[in-house]
Order: structure tokens, then C-alpha cells, then sequence
């Protein structure tokens, strides 16, 4: 009777004297060395202070409320129901709520709550797929920027599926250490369909060769993924690659021409039913007609068998160190009769792309103490590829 009368008395007295007040009441509720009788009046008072009209009230009493975890349950989860400049503090700072209601906030709460959550000193796995799967990209980018923030793997691909088109939360997805690989790749396929959604890019390319152009693109980066990727990586991303249909003939040909066998290794293995040792062994040592049945069993055609094995061939010697080829060595291999013609002319340029690649890896790993391309380098000059002599 006395508390109602009291909160009666103190709802005619001006904002700021009540503010004061709820905010004292708030500091005696969660005060261990205040007396239980005390502290249950104070908690009582607080209760009727929900109900007061100004939201300057109720938030003086988040404030406090919010910094300890001797608050009462019961107005702390009022309080996360309220006004988003009330419930803001309940939402960044309060541990009283679980991962249970920090979902339901995600779920139903306004954009700005959304990142409030995303911003919390500890972000669980369970809280962060809920922002990956139901927030906004304010909230995903703040959340990727949050270095407490405990997100899957499965919830980086979500976000890049979801909000892989804005450019701050790729920049935040890109910076982050743990992005896997195929997240990665993703992006790169996000930036390139930005890109050529650009009229600009439509009205001065077309539409037919801005395809084209995004396509190339996206193998090259790719390729690059391939090379800098960890070993572990590389099952998820050749993995992601064959989901979205993107290893093709030619997408396997430039990887071998390029010099990244491990990633022609992992390419074999999920097209093929044969194990990873069984396949590095055949590419490491195999002849040729373990080879080319190692190619029919991931689906490749007999066309393509010649010109990857002469590659393969290539990569060993150079490799093992017994021949350093050049123009004229790659020429040489190209020409033999059991290459295809019509494939001479591509080879030529990709094989010595090959040789590049291996002898900067192998004859120089560390980048130091040498140059970093032989002499006989290919250079592009007005869109023709053409060896220097």
C-alpha cells in the first residue's frame, strides 16, 4: 500500500525528478549489501515504474538494470519488450537473456535491435545463424566486424548467398579470417553479377559478351582460390564448384595447365570414385594408360586425354628437376602426333603458363634471388597472346 502510494505521489513530480528516482530505486534493487527487505520494496517500485508514460523513466532503469546479473527477470524481460531506445540497452549489454530470447529479438525486433545483438560481447553460434539467416545487412556486417561473434561455416554461406551484393558486408565477409573458401568463391561470382547489372557495363559491352567477360572472370578467380587456399579447403571448394556446375572440360584443363595438381587431384576425386592417395599416386607416378583411365573415370573425353597427360608429363620433369622448358620445349611437346590440332594453339599457351607456374614454385619458392618469370614470358598485346622470342 505504501509503494502504490508512493508511485502515485511520484508520477505528478517532473520527468527529470523521476528519472532520478528510477534510477536510484534500480541501483538499490540489484545492490547485494542492501537489505532484503530493501531491495524488495525497490524491486516492487520498479514494477510500477513500467507502466510510467515517459520512456526517459524506463530507461534510466535499463541503464542500471542492464550492467548486472542481480537484476529482477521479470523487468528486464518487460524492458526488452519495449521501445527500441529502451530496450537498446537491455539488448547490448544484459547476460540475463539467453540465446532463446536474443532470437525472438532477431526474428521480430526492428533493424536496429537487429545490430544491437550483433554488436554483444559474446555472439553464439545459434544467435549469429539467426542473424545470418533473418537480418539485415546492417546487423551481418556488424556481426562479421565483431570479433566475439562465434559464427559456422554453414552461416558464412548464408550470408554470402544473402547479402553477398552489398558491398560492406562483402568487405566485412572478405576481412574475416575464418571465411571458407567456397564463401569466397561466392563472392566473387556476387561481384561479377553486380557488375554486369550495370548499365554502363550493358550499354557498352552488350549483354552477350559481359556474360562472357564475368564468366572468364569467375574462372580465373576460381583458379586463384584453387592456388591460395589451405589443403583442407580444397575437398569444400572443388565440392561447391561441382554443385553449381562449374567444373568443366576446359575449367580442369586450365587447372592442370596452370601447375595446381592438387587442385586437378581434388577435381579427379570428386568426379571419380577412387580414393585421394589412389589418385595422387597415378598423377604422381602413373603411366600413361593409368592415367587416361584415370581421366575416363571422372568423365573425361578421350579428346581431352592427349593434351592433359603431355601436361601432367610436363609437371613431373620439370618438378623432379630434370628439365627446365621453355617456348620451344612446350612447342615441341605440343606438336606431337597424338595431340589433337585443333587443340595445339590453346595448349601451347597453357602449357607455357604451366611451365611458368612450376619453375617460379619450384626453382624459386621462397621469391627471392631470382626473377620472377623466365625470359621467353607470354605477354597479351592488343587481345592477341603471343610468345615473346
Amino acid at each position: 500500500m505504501y509503494i502504490e502510494k508512493d508511485a502515485l505521489v511520484g508520477r505528478c513530480e517532473p520527468v527529470s525528478a523521476r528519472v532520478v528516482r528510477a534510477a536510484h530505486l534500480a541501483r538499490q534493487c540489484v545492490d547485494q549489501h542492501q537489505p532484503d527487505q530493501v531491495r524488495a520494496q525497490a524491486e516492487a517500485a520498479l514494477t510500477l515504474l513500467l507502466d510510467d508514460p515517459s520512456p526517459k523513466v524506463r530507461m534510466a532503469m535499463a541503464d542500471v538494470l542492464s550492467t548486472s546479473v542481480h537484476s529482477p527477470l521479470h523487468i528486464v524481460t518487460a524492458l526488452v519488450a519495449d521501445q527500441p531506445e529502451v530496450a537498446g540497452y537491455i539488448l547490448a549489454r544484459s547476460t540475463l537473456l539467453n540465446d532463446a530470447d536474443l532470437i525472438d529479438r532477431v526474428a521480430y525486433g526492428a533493424p536496429t535491435m537487429q545490430v544491437l545483438i550483433a554488436a554483444r560481447p559474446h555472439v553464439s553460434f545459434a544467435v549469429s545463424a539467426a542473424i545470418a539467416e533473418l537480418g539485415s545487412n546492417d546487423a551481418v556486417a556488424e556481426m562479421l566486424f565483431n570479433s566475439c561473434a562465434r559464427i559456422a561455416s554453414i552461416s558464412f554461406r548464408r550470408m554470402s548467398e544473402r547479402c553477398g551484393h552489398d558491398a560492406v558486408v562483402r568487405e566485412a565477409l572478405l576481412s574475416h579470417p575464418h571465411l571458407p573458401a567456397e564463401c569466397r568463391h561466392l563472392l566473387a561470382v556476387k561481384v561479377g553479377e553486380v557488375l554486369q547489372a550495370l548499365p554502363l557495363v550493358k550499354m557498352l559491352l552488350g549483354e552477350r559478351r559481359a556474360d562472357k567477360i564475368v564468366g572468364d572472370a569467375t574462372v580465373r578467380a576460381s583458379m586463384h582460390l584453387a592456388e591460395t587456399c589451405s589443403q583442407e579447403e580444397l575437398p569444400a571448394l572443388v565440392e561447391h564448384l561441382r554443385l553449381r556446375g562449374e567444373i568443366t572440360t576446359s575449367f580442369v584443363i586450365r587447372a592442370v595447365a596452370g601447375g595446381r595438381i592438387d587442385f586437378f587431384a581434388s577435381l579427379l576425386a570428386a568426379l571419380s570414385d577412387l580414393d585421394d592417395a589412389r589418385i595422387c599416386a597415378i598423377i604422381s607416378r602413373g603411366r600413361p594408360a593409368a592415367l587416361a583411365a584415370l581421366l575416363r573415370s571422372a568423365g573425361l573425353s578421350d579428346a581431352t586425354h592427349a593434351p592433359l597427360i603431355v601436361a601432367i608429363e610436363a609437371w613431373r620433369a620439370v618438378a623432379a628437376g630434370r628439365k627446365r622448358l621453355g617456348t620451344a620445349e612446350i612447342s615441341a611437346l605440343c606438336a606431337r602426333p597424338h595431340v589433337p590440332a585443333d587443340m595445339l594453339r590453346p595448349m601451347t599457351i597453357w602449357l607455357h603458363f604451366c611451365a611458368l607456374f612450376i619453375w617460379n614454385s619450384c626453382v624459386n619458392p621462397c621469391g627471392t634471388g631470382c626473377r620472377l618469370f623466365p625470359p621467353d614470358q607470354v605477354f597479351c598485346r592488343k587481345g592477341r597472346m603471343r610468345l615473346r622470342p
